[in-house]
């Protein structure tokens, strides 16, 4: 009995979830509503709350599947045989423009979801930003081989900053600091910069 139970909430989380998925993909995060949900999947509001926490854990659970796809994109622009290290990140930045700009609510409502003021980020999360950091951190490695693994550790998160940042503004209709059509030149330009100075680097290594 209690294993028939356990699979009927198991299916109605998947339902719930592919629910959520189209919704926010179609209308953006804010038109997630568990009366609505519930109207669609057949089952009481109180069972949405029976089977996710609350609204943000079964976004969450919709999120996950986002970053997945995600890292398989930025994973994908690496398979082509890419030598060049500034290359390798210039073409992961376009995947991830090209991303966002083809998944744009899904991809807001990763960044875009509240949590409760001290709640920690959930660990699948941590490990999906932690995969995309990893594949930032191999052709800076080439780039900068004498860097130390903190300063890298560093440049990576203020890489993959800069970049979202730019993508953004850049998709941001109301924004005019980033041009549309100009956001992979931008983003291939600061690139180029970065690995520019690496060779600065490399005869200056103790700099703060």
């Amino acid at each position: 009995m209690a294993r028939k139970t356990d699979e009927r909430r198991a299916t109605l989380r998947d339902s719930l979830t592919d629910i959520a998925e189209r919704v926010i993909c179609a209308e953006g995060l804010a038109a997630v509503k568990a009366r609505d949900l519930a109207t669609q999947a057949g089952c009481s509001v109180g069972m949405i709350y029976n089977v996710f926490g609350d609204l943000t854990d079964l976004v969450l659970a919709v999120n996950a599947r986002t970053f997945r796809r995600l890292g398989a994109a930025v994973a994908d622009s690496l398979g082509a045989g890419q030598v060049d290290p500034v290359d390798q990140l210039i073409d992961m930045a376009k995947a991830y423009h090209a991303f966002a700009a083809d998944n744009r609510p899904a991809w807001r409502a990763l960044f875009d979801l509240e949590r409760p003021a001290g709640q920690s980020a959930p660990d699948w999360y941590l490990t999906e930003m932690a995969q995309l950091f990893a594949f930032i951190d191999a052709p800076l490695q080439a780039i900068y081989p004498r860097m130390d693994d903190a300063r890298r550790a560093l440049m990576t998160r203020g890489l993959f900053s800069s970049i979202h940042g730019i993508v953004l503004l850049g998709l941001d209709d109301a924004s005019a600091g980033v041009p549309r059509g100009q956001i992979d030149r931008m983003i291939a330009l600061i690139l180029k910069q970065v690995a520019g100075k690496s060779q600065k680097f490399e005869h200056c290594s103790n700099i703060s």
